[in-house]
């Protein structure tokens, strides 16, 4: 407080004879009138010139006036009309944005001073009560203010307020009890001012629910026209999604007290809507409803909830309602989109709810499934982008668990009897799989692989759909279709989206991997492209999922192709590619960031269509299988000492087990250690660089103390209180404790190396030991053989015994 009071009068100077006072001068006169007047007028008076003069001086006003309006607020409760003017200088002082009046001032701070004066005001908890307490005064005067200082307090440091009425009796009560405001001024603020207070804190969030905040805003919501109505209610739904995201308890809340049912109404469209068109804030609620509903049924909530409500949503006719806006003509693209993607989530692992949308019928003509119209959208590369992922995610979610559909779509590429001409899913899939746009074959290849995942039976159906190629030619099937396709399109998007399908296909599948490895040319295009060296424009994606082919093609082998047994294949991997080659190239792909942005959740996100190039249930896919075929490979790769791991007898298997289990587990002791380090160093960091900000902050204010001494020395008339005061005991303090989380980081950090080293000199006893044990194991056969034992575990040994029988004899 006394850095600005010094600051200030260095910087505007006092008034001498003849001149104006400056603004400084004049807040502190009134600061004066209001904390030594004896007369209640005299004090409102000058608290209502603060208040005029608080944005153009806000720093003056703050730095000697903060303490003495509190005081007033104490003080003078009585008096609605001097807590008003208190109340509307501190939500002026503390806010975050810049007046133009104080540009005007022409001061220039690099510190914002809203901020500042919250944090000052805010060290004392008791003041955020004292404004909630007059939440309680029913005079607008008073109300209306004190909900705008909360919500500049909260906007500034939500953290702090948020803890200070998580503690204050009746806090949360207070600000509820806003919502029932019959003047809409206070009420619509106060939406503004509980969404701010419920971002990010779990705790505050299901108070404010168990406190009727849903009947509340549904309530609000109604009596503004719903989805008609104006941006309150696109401001009362981001507050129900606020309490609503990433808290399964709302969420379990929010159904269990029927709140669902109230939706419904909010989706119904008049009959003149194509006259009347969508208002842009119509737009904005509409999706604000959307939202809501993807929300209760996330694929991030727990199961038992997302069943609970996907069936609510079907009874409620919510399902139907949302099919109704799919069918609908004129509906904005966004609006689509997300009406897409809500479907998709609501029918997701769902029997019931995926039965019912494969019924939804298309109102053309003739009559066509909803599902064969959104994948023609999907594959017709002139529809919006974001509109084609949403189609696929829907398409997914249709599949999700569903082998009814699974079966459905299948079925539609066998060969059938009834003679229907009609267009049917499987075959838009493979139109768009063997298309010109590479965007198309990448949708229709993920669609396919869908129909395959978790279901052999319907691995083993597809392998009986057969193409014709050209007129006259023999058909041929869809995956040598596939595979020749693949060796022959240039297009990298294309060809992982190829690749994707293949891999769901041959894994757990040998039928499938027979079918392929008899494609000619198959296993070579593999063979080059994992052994190739080139890195360009993701093209270690590539190599990967071909060595990731090759491994299922080992993995699931039946030997029933000669020259590609599993041992021909795992010969081929070794000396065309290298063992050491192929697994990095192989865990390549789980290691890069499209992989990583792909694995996070099942929906398709992606504003670019360059960025499609992995999909969800592939990096699962992946995830699972990519060590199984390492380890199957490495059976057949020879031990350091020149003999294989089937060679050895049980004894010895066990005892190799047993020193590979106490290396495993060291070096897992080691990863650990090693992370424990690297958590360590982040927050060193972390410290390092806020001790850097106090620095710099420390320098800011060295220089404005030399700028102002600069200013002194050009105007001599100007009238100083002493020395500038620039370096605060605080700022010592903080750097002095900060000097203090970084010694006992770095003596943590030498302690856990000092752990790391005596592990690895562990392991490397360990090593020493196994090759002691090794070199014993060699003796003791040797001594075996000197004295004329047979060992018959080793073919080597049984001759060399033989030879040695015969020279006897």
């Amino acid at each position: 407080m006394e850095y600005f009071r010094s600051g200030l009068k260095s910087v505007l100077g006092s008034s001498t004879p003849g001149n104006q006072p400056t603004g400084a001068e004049i807040v502190e006169r009134l600061v004066s009138r209001v904390s030594t007047s004896t007369l209640l007028e005299d004090r409102r008076d000058a608290c209502r010139a603060l208040k005029a003069l608080s944005k153009k001086y806000r720093l003056e006003v703050g730095a000697q006036g903060l303490d003495v309006l509190k005081q007033v607020l104490e003080l003078d409760r009585s008096d609605c009309e001097i807590i008003g003017y208190c109340l509307d200088t501190l939500c002026n002082i503390t806010s975050k944005e810049t007046f133009e009046e104080e540009n005007e001032n022409n001061i220039n701070m690099n510190v914002n001073v809203g901020e500042q004066f919250t944090e000052m005001f805010l060290k004392n908890t008791d003041n955020v009560t004292l404004i909630l307490s007059f939440l309680e005064e029913y005079d607008f005067r008073v109300r209306w203010p004190a909900v705008r200082l909360m919500t500049s307090l909260v906007s500034s440091k939500p953290k702090d307020v948020q803890d200070i009425i998580l503690v204050s009796p009746m806090g949360v009560s207070k600000l509820m009890d806003l919502l029932l405001e019959n003047r809409e001024v206070i009420r619509n603020d106060a939406v503004l001012l509980l969404t701010n207070l419920t971002k990010s804190n779990a705790n505050m969030q299901k108070i404010v629910a168990f406190e009727n905040a849903f009947d509340r805003l549904f309530d609000i919501i109604k009596d503004e026209g719903r989805t008609d109505g104006g941006i309150v209610v696109e401001d009362c739904l981001l507050l129900m999604l606020n309490l609503l995201k990433n808290n399964n308890s709302n969420i379990n809340f929010f159904h269990e007290g029927a709140y669902l049912q109230k939706i419904p109404p909010m989706f119904e469209l008049p009959s003149n809507l194509e006259e009347i068109g969508w208002s842009p804030q119509k737009i904005s609620n509409f999706l604000c409803v959307l939202q809501l509903i993807r929300t209760v049924v996330s694929p991030n909530n727990s199961a038992q909830i997302i069943t609970a409500c996907q069936k609510t949503i079907r009874n409620t006719n919510l399902l139907e309602a949302l099919s109704n806006i799919l069918m609908a003509s004129g509906v904005p693209a966004d609006i689509l989109t997300e009406t897409i993607n809500a479907v998709g989530e609501v029918i997701r692992g769902n029997l019931t709810n995926q039965e019912y949308f494969a019924n939804v019928l298309a109102p053309s003509n003739p009559p066509r499934p909803a599902i064969v119209v959104l994948l023609m959208s999907m594959v017709n590369e002139k529809q919006p982008f974001p509109l084609r992922c949403a189609v696929l995610y829907c398409f997914e979610c249709f599949l999700f668990k569903n082998e009814i559909g699974q079966e459905l779509v299948v079925q539609t590429l066998l060969p059938s009897n009834s003679g229907m001409s009609n267009l049917s899913m499987g075959q838009i899939l493979c139109s768009g799989l063997f298309s010109n746009d590479h965007l198309s074959i990448w949708f229709s290849a993920v669609a396919l692989s869908h129909c395959l995942i978790e279901n052999p039976a319907q691995k083993e159906q597809l392998l009986r759909v057969l193409l014709a190629t050209s007129l006259g030619a023999q058909p041929i099937s869809l995956l040598q279709q596939s595979a020749v396709f693949l060796q022959h399109t240039s297009k990298l998007q294309a060809k992982l989206g190829i690749m994707m399908l293949l891999a769901q296909w041959m894994s757990y599948s040998p039928e499938a991997v027979r079918v392929f490895l008899n494609v000619p040319g198959s296993m070579a295009f593999l063979t080059a492209q994992t052994s190739a060296s080139e890195f360009d424009n993701n093209e270690e994606l590539l190599q990967g999922l071909c060595a990731f082919l090759m491994g299922l093609c080992v993995l699931y082998n039946d030997n029933s192709i000669q020259n590609y047994s599993k041992e021909n294949l795992s010969q081929l991997i070794e000396k065309r590619v290298g063992i050491d080659t192929y697994c990095k190239k192989l865990v390549e792909i789980s290691r890069h960031e499209v992989y990583a942005k792909a694995a996070k959740q099942p929906q398709i996100k992606a504003k670019h269509s360059s960025e499609l190039l992995l999909e969800f249930e592939f990096c699962k896919l992946l995830k699972s299988l990519e060590g199984v075929i390492i380890q199957a490979l490495g059976v057949q790769r020879e031990l350091s000492n020149g003999m294989s791991e089937l060679s050895l007898n049980e004894h010895e298997n066990a005892l190799l087990l047993q020193y590979k289990e106490l290396i495993r587990d060291q070096d897992k002791k080691l990863q650990d250690m090693q992370k424990s380090i690297n958590n360590l160093q982040k927050i060193n960091h972390t410290l390092e660089a806020q001790m850097k900000e106090l620095q710099d902050t420390n320098t800011q204010l060295t220089d404005q103390n030399t700028l102002l001494k600069a200013q002194l020395a050009v105007n001599p008339s100007v009238v100083t209180n002493g020395p500038i005061q620039v370096d605060s005991p605080v700022q010592h303090s903080n750097e002095s404790v900060l000097l203090e989380k970084i010694k006992i980081l770095e003596q943590e950090k030498s302690e856990a190396e000092n752990e790391l080293n005596r592990v690895r000199k562990d392991q490397d006893d360990l090593l020493e030991l196994m090759t002691d044990q090794d070199s014993k194991l060699n003796n003791f056969k040797q001594r075996l053989r000197e004295l004329g034992e047979t060992i018959e575990d080793d073919d080597s040994d049984v001759e060399n015994n033989s030879e040695g029988a015969e020279n006897e004899s």
